[in-house]
């Protein structure tokens, strides 16, 4: 059985929008200053530790039109080459980028996939919402950013969700970054 990794990029007032370098959000690439080494090792470890990538259509829209453009060093060769599965209602086959249209529901199908692989979840708070109220992500790894951003899409926004979590592990970064890993209890 495969496991499921969820990684998101959080602001100290919840916000999860946009943390890279495009997209429409006001305050978009809000991480980039914080970035590390440090945190690329974290990264570099949970993408070599999965199968394949999950993704929301936003995210993959936004991966799809920047990671084939790069080449050349052990992390962006894996996620260019690795499988990805993407969950969306508007999109249709075929994706570019080596992405397969989760078809039906999206429960059922990652339930299906994780029967056989591991998957790695950035972003997508919306998709990350939607599973964790199926049970279906076994560590979050929720990387909180020392600053408010006062607006923007925040992660479990949807009323209802709930999940008890364990911690596993804190890690903080000479940038002020805090990475806190949670496991979720087997079921």
């Amino acid at each position: 059985m495969g496991r499921l990794f969820a990684v998101e990029y959080v602001s100290l007032d919840g916000v999860v929008e946009d943390p890279g370098p495009t997209g429409d959000f006001a305050h978009r690439g809000w991480t980039m200053p914080y970035w590390s080494d440090e945190l690329g090792e974290l990264q570099s470890e949970l993408l070599f530790a999965s199968d394949a990538l999950l993704l929301g259509r936003t995210t993959y829209e936004e991966f799809a039109a920047a990671w084939p453009e790069r080449s050349g060093d052990p992390f962006t060769d894996r996620i260019n080459e690795m499988p990805k599965y993407v969950a969306s209602a508007t999109l249709a086959e075929p994706l570019a980028w080596n992405a397969t249209l989760l078809e039906g529901d999206v429960a059922e199908a990652v339930a299906s996939l994780k029967r056989k692989q591991s998957l790695l979840l950035y972003g997508s708070a919306t998709l990350v919402d939607a599973l964790t109220r199926h049970g279906l992500i076994d560590v979050y790894r929720l990387i909180l950013y020392p600053l408010l951003l006062g607006s923007g899409q925040r992660l479990f926004a949807e009323p209802g969700t709930t999940a008890a979590l364990a911690l596993d592990d804190v890690r903080q970064t000479d940038t002020g970054v805090v990475v806190l890993t949670y496991s979720s209890p087997p079921s």
